[in-house]
């Protein structure tokens, strides 16, 4: 299961005295940011924070972000300061990842006797980060079952709002609004030919 940190919004001012009250309270300030989503100054738990930049993949995991009165949203810490003298965590900035889980490949095809067709195939996606590719080599093994699909072929990965891929609908509309222009454009090129075509049918032919 993902790492779930639960942020409390900061009231009043921002400020040095604020930050301290904070951190006597036993928690650290940050601040929650990115694309679409509007800053939200938090207080976090530093536990939680510490426990995530020593896991093993560091301040490069992705993991959700609960705050009362707002969205839930997935997040990374791209920022973080340390107190030197006690080495303690004093302030956090946080990221929405804002990554979607995008599956390219619904069916596969597989070798085997009819008895030994699984009914589906499940996948765990939850490790899977910003950018993460799962291929049809991390399917799950069945005995006797042998899957046909290159072992590289890509089942889902996680991309960026902005990398979304094209629906199908979205395909289709972008094709025929290529193909209502070309036709439009037919005509056009035929009145452009037309008086040349006729002016070669009214040109008298050379005697001989």
């Amino acid at each position: 299961m993902p790492e779930v940190v639960i942020a409390k919004p900061r009231e009043g001012k921002f400020n040095k005295n604020a930050a301290r009250r904070v951190r006597v309270a036993g928690n650290i300030p940050a601040v929650l940011y990115g694309p679409g989503y509007d800053p939200v100054a938090v207080e976090v738990d530093p536990k939680q924070i510490s426990r995530i930049l020593f896991s093993e993949t560091g301040h490069n995991t992705i993991f959700d972000v609960e705050i009362v009165g707002h969205p839930a949203a997935k997040a990374m810490i791209v920022d973080w300061q340390r107190e030197p003298l006690k080495d303690l965590l004093i302030h956090i900035d946080l990221k929405t990842a804002g990554g979607i889980l995008d599956q390219v490949l619904r069916e596969v095809e597989i070798e085997c006797l009819p008895a030994k067709i699984p009914s589906h195939i499940d996948l765990d996606v939850s490790g899977l980060e910003m950018h993460g590719v799962l291929r049809v080599g991390d399917l799950p093994r069945f005995e006797g079952v042998q899957y046909i699909n290159p072992e590289e072929a890509t089942v889902a990965h996680v991309v960026s709002i902005r990398e979304e891929a094209p629906t199908a609908a979205e395909l289709e509309t972008a094709a025929a609004a290529e193909a209502a222009a070309a036709s439009a454009a037919e005509p056009e090129v035929a009145k452009k030919g037309k008086p040349e075509a006729e002016a070669a049918a009214k040109k008298p032919e050379a005697k001989k």
